[in-house]
């Protein structure tokens, strides 16, 4: 049906290419490429399928795509790259008319800094060349956005509140690592909290609210508000929502490992002077961290991810849950990867079908939550994350 380049080559882009590799009948073409070509042919010799080849591409440099893109012809380009490369893969995009699809919005590399107004100043442009970008299609982002939209199409004449919870009850056996990038993940999490509440943002230092929630199968985890990226856009697709929070589970030994890397300045972004080289204490960091895409073969336990809701239907005060549990070992024996990289790229296979089967396909860049949620969810349950809902439950949240 369609050919897609998919950028990048980590866990997620590894999940990517074997679920996209399963269906010929929709991927009838595949290439994987990444900095390190190596990488991408060790995945497709283990994926071992026909429909997918690999190509080396430095994803910062607009030319190089260019030469890749219109040498492969794709109908979409899949960023699973780092989110510093977004406007470089959505510039190559413009210039050989090429649709694309993300799981990040864009973060400048010299700032801790992430938020949508880079990538939405790019919609009059894909617009005006007919061309669709789908932002934010993993799992958080993603999936929480596609939840949330099918809550309001569904169960919700009014969406008041929304909390959405995000629990790794996962053990790799590590003294400290990271389940995605180290230096995007590190950034992410150490930077100040913020939440929507009444119309505007407020600010909180980093982990300062925290309180303990029960999920699924899981049981009872200590849960630290963040601030995380759909945050931004839901509030402005939902507009009845009151207060919008994002809660994520952390262990006591990850947050002292957090601590002292900021304490000693690991966690620093701005390059340092070491023996006449500069460099950048977190990308050293990351270069000494376990890498993500090698932590499943040990990984036990599953994650919880989903969305509480509070709103109004048909004049009543209603609540609703909505949420996945991906078991690592399950992700592992799949796609030899852990389940954060699995529910981040099921997601981007399907957000890919739906654009290969024009369901979701139109001028312009857009959040997944402005798209009809229904085909996508129907899709969950077929390709690994099946999705289950609670009505008028305890959300354990005011």
């Amino acid at each position: 049906m369609g050919k897609v380049l998919i950028i990048g080559a980590g866990g997620v882009g590894t999940v990517v290419a074997y679920k996209m590799a399963e269906l010929p009948e929709v991927f009838s073409e595949i290439l994987l490429a990444s900095r390190t070509k190596e990488k991408c042919d060790a995945i497709a010799a283990r994926i071992g399928s026909s429909n997918l080849k690999t190509a080396r591409v430095n994803a910062d440099n607009v030319p190089e795509l260019v030469q890749l893109i219109q040498a492969f012809q794709p109908d979409l380009v899949v960023n699973v790259a780092l989110p510093y490369q977004d406007l470089t893969i959505m510039d190559a995009c413009l210039e050989t008319g090429v649709s694309y699809l993300d799981t990040a919005n864009y973060e400048p590399l010299d700032e801790a800094k992430f938020e949508y107004k880079w990538q939405w100043a790019y919609r009059e442009r894909f617009k005006k060349a007919g061309l669709t970008a789908i932002l934010g299609c993993g799992f958080d982002p993603g999936v929480s956005g596609i939840y949330t939209a099918y809550a309001a199409k569904h169960h919700f004449d009014e969406i008041r509140y929304l909390d959405i919870v995000d629990c790794n009850a996962g053990n790799h056996g590590k003294a400290f690592a990271t389940n995605f990038n180290p230096e995007i993940n590190i950034r992410e999490v150490t930077q100040k909290g913020k939440y929507w509440e009444n119309g505007e943002w407020i600010m909180t230092e980093p982990h300062e609210i925290h309180q303990p929630l029960t999920y699924p199968r899981i049981g009872e985890k200590e849960s630290y508000l963040i601030f995380h990226e759909e945050l931004e856009s839901l509030v402005i697709n939902f507009p009845t929502i009151r207060r919008a929070r994002f809660w994520m589970t952390f262990g006591q030994e990850y947050l002292t490992h957090l601590r002292v890397i900021q304490n000693i300045g690991m966690a620093g972004i701005q390059p340092i002077n070491y023996e006449g080289k500069e460099i950048v204490p977190i990308q050293f960091l990351k270069a000494v961290l376990p890498k993500p895409e090698e932590l499943g073969v040990n990984y036990t336990g599953e994650t919880s991810i989903g969305c509480r809701i509070k709103g109004i239907k048909d004049g009543k005060e209603k609540t609703y849950y909505v949420y996945n549990n991906c078991s690592h070992e399950a992700a592992y024996a799949e796609t030899g990867t852990q389940a954060i990289s699995y529910t981040t790229g099921v997601p981007v296979m399907i957000g890919a079908m739906m654009f290969l089967e024009g369901k979701w396909k139109k001028p312009g860049v857009y959040n997944v939550e402005e798209f009809d949620p229904d085909p996508f969810m129907k899709e969950l349950n077929i390709h690994g994350l099946p999705w289950y809902e609670l009505s008028d439950v305890d959300l354990e949240l005011d």
